[in-house]
């Protein structure tokens, strides 16, 4: 299965890194040049998705889409039904080699399998499929945000291609939203435990880039104001969560943070 690895040209720290976490667990990956919204100002200008309304996407989550975009050119192209996209701040759990070399454990139905967790209570199928090596696939219903690490299959890649030919989403929304109907018509994975996850939740030595410049604008417009609902209101939230509990307990799913797995002795 072809690996590509997004890293932009002046991140060479994060492709050390990279570099180090595939040699670690014994799997070859192709690097694909990420488009570096510093060299391209003109990006936030180019249309949005109206589900956003007023909020303008940075210009580094559309240079991300185009990242993503040039992946999956790149997946439409290879002969295999399904490859894998990372960016270059994941870390791997011990075992992600053996996966990562063989497609045959992917279910047959899938068009995405998401590799990574992002720590945040998801939704998945209570029945999985077997992956072999302590790992399972189980259908996601809910958004996992994140696409450091995900499989995608050469079809889905091609109907995200045409999504975004015209219009911009973050990637994540794009293809793990349920609002977004490149989402809700695609049948989604998610692995558990979790194959990779981004460094700054267990190393703490890659800060996000994107969350970086979401932090900056934030700055310059002043933090939120924070308004408490009122007690009836904030009574029938909970008792529309628990409502929606019980209807997913009865559906035969579970809420769930994904873990992840053992990193191993040499990282």
């Amino acid at each position: 299965m072809k690996c590509l690895v997004i890293n932009l040209d002046r991140s060479a720290n994060r492709l050390a890194h990279i570099a180090a976490e595939f040699d670690r667990i014994g799997i070859k990956f192709e690097r694909v040049a990420a488009v570096d919204a510093r060299s391209h100002p003109e990006l936030e200008q180019q249309p949005q998705h109206p589900i956003y309304g007023t909020r303008r996407l940075l210009g580094s989550e559309i240079a991300c889409l185009h990242s993503h975009r040039a992946c999956w050119s790149i997946l439409v192209q290879d002969d295999a039904r399904f490859g894998a996209i990372f960016e270059d701040d994941v870390v791997f759990s011990a075992d992600a080699g053996p996966l990562l070399s063989d497609s045959g454990w992917i279910p047959a139905d899938a068009d995405v399998v998401k590799l990574e967790t992002y720590f945040k209570r998801t939704l998945i199928d209570r029945r999985g499929v077997a992956a072999g090596h302590g790992f399972s696939a189980f259908r996601l219903y809910k958004n996992h945000p994140g696409t450091g690490g995900y499989i995608i299959s050469r079809e889905a890649a091609r109907d995200l291609l045409e999504a975004t030919e015209k219009i911009n989403v973050t990637a994540d929304d794009l293809i793990f939203t349920p609002a977004f109907p490149t989402s809700s018509s695609k049948t989604i994975y998610q692995l558990v435990p979790a194959l990779c996850a981004q460094d700054q939740f267990v190393g703490d030595r890659l800060p996000s880039l994107l969350a970086e410049e979401r932090l900056a604008v934030l700055g310059t417009s002043g933090p939120a104001a924070k308004t408490r609902k009122p007690v009836g209101e904030r009574i029938m939230k909970e008792a529309g969560r628990t409502m929606r509990w019980v209807v997913d307990f009865c559906r035969f799913r579970r809420h769930i943070i994904v873990p992840f797995g053992p990193i191993g002795t040499n990282d």
